[in-house]
């Protein structure tokens, strides 16, 4: 087990450093295929599409082969087609490859959550947020390379072909010490030989997919407008601006190491409801304050409130049925993305109505209805240590 969840830690750390590489290089690839903001911003549809597609095909194959099968197909891909975004000289071929881009994320994000959720109902304890924290720090690590390469005016292709090689060597490596598929349950099988009964989606995944997309929505609005509404709305230097994303982004990461330790102690439905509440408090609090450090602290305890939340909506949709895990957590994960594309693209339109800073009272109300609908998590009979806690949940 301990053997599996070190090398699940570097599946969500290589995830994270591979899309890292890509997002550190998007200056430098807009300007080589000549395109405006704004056509990089549809360009971006296309990695998003690609990963919701990716996650749908994945999720149903990890059930039927295995996450560790799947994580090996996932990790290869996704790290080789990083490359395809360097190479691309027109916005055609450029939506090619992160179309490419996205499908291999896609793969590799559900299946290595399809793991670490057979990693934590192996352990019997929560284990899934400190995995999350992981991507993070991979992000933070390319980041620091890809500064480093950039200032030795590395090409982008160069550096990302690096990163290609680099990123299917760990994945081979990696992938033989996972766990393999667990045997199958006669039980929840009918006894005539042949296909497989088609399973049906439970209601409570669907729900749990809502609840994600509304939270990673919130995620996505912090990632594209907390810096935008320093300087914009409080005209703060661009210095200053820059540290809302930073404390909002170093809250989630501390947050998510902390977070399965609050999850045994107190349950999923404790950390969920009082979580989206602190954050729809902290967002408020940032939307509303006259003064630059007031907005950093909202932002930053917007960041913790968020933490630990996605996490557990994964752990839950792999759980409400072990045997079609897979598609389970890519129903979660394909909305949760959408979430993510979808932050942007509503709050922008906004601001042509109201002020950026009363906007965000939409993600607020989000936070404040996950927050009341936080009881969904609770399992609909016991199944696991690690979806349960010892402790009644709150």
């Amino acid at each position: 087990m301990r053997t599996a969840r070190a090398c699940t830690f570097t599946a969500f750390a290589l995830n994270g450093f591979v899309m890292g590489m890509w997002i550190v290089h998007i200056p430098a690839i807009e300007h080589q295929v000549g395109i405006t903001h704004a056509v990089l911003g549809w360009l971006l549809l296309f990695l998003g599409g690609g990963a919701f597609a990716g996650m749908q095909v994945c999720g149903a194959l990890a059930d039927r082969f295995g996450s560790r099968a799947i994580v090996l197909a996932g990790g290869a891909l996704c790290s080789a087609m990083v490359v395809l975004p360097g190479l691309a000289d027109s916005p055609w071929t450029l939506a090619a490859a992160l179309l490419a881009l996205g499908f291999g994320n896609g793969c590799l994000d559900v299946s290595m959550n399809t793991q670490a959720v057979q990693v934590e109902r192996g352990y019997g304890r929560p284990v899934m947020s400190a995995f999350h924290a992981v991507f993070s720090v991979g992000g933070v690590i390319a980041s620091l390379i890809g500064a480093r390469t950039i200032s030795w005016d590395w090409r982008p292709s160069a550096t990302l072909a690096a990163v290609a090689v680099t990123g299917v060597l760990i994945t081979f490596a990696l992938v033989p010490g996972m766990l393999p598929p667990e045997p199958s349950s006669p039980a929840t099988h009918p006894s005539q030989p042949g296909a497989p009964a088609k399973r049906r989606t439970p209601s409570q995944v669907w729900a749990l997919g809502v609840l994600a997309l509304l939270l990673m929505l919130c995620e996505g609005v912090a990632n594209d407008w907390s810096v935008l509404h320093l300087k914009d709305v409080l005209d703060a230097p661009a210095a200053t601006a820059a540290l809302a994303y930073g404390g909002f982004a170093t809250a989630m990461t501390v947050g998510r190491f902390l977070t399965d330790r609050a999850v045994g102690r107190f349950g999923r439905v404790f950390i969920v409801r009082y979580g989206a509440g602190l954050a729809a408090l902290g967002l408020a609090a940032a939307a509303l304050s006259p003064w630059v450090p007031l907005a950093l602290l909202g932002w930053t305890l917007f960041g913790i409130g968020l933490s630990g939340c996605i996490p557990q909506f994964f752990t839950a949709a792999g759980n409400v049925d072990p045997e079609s895990s897979g598609a389970n957590v890519s129903r979660v994960a394909g909305l949760g993305y959408m979430g993510m594309l979808a932050g942007p693209a509503i709050i922008g339109p906004l601001t042509h109505l109201v002020p950026l800073n009363i906007t965000f009272f939409l993600p607020v109300a989000f936070c404040a209805a996950a927050a009341v609908s936080a009881g969904i998590l609770r399992p609909a009979h016991r199944k696991s240590p690690a979806e349960e806690p010892a402790r009644t949940e709150a």
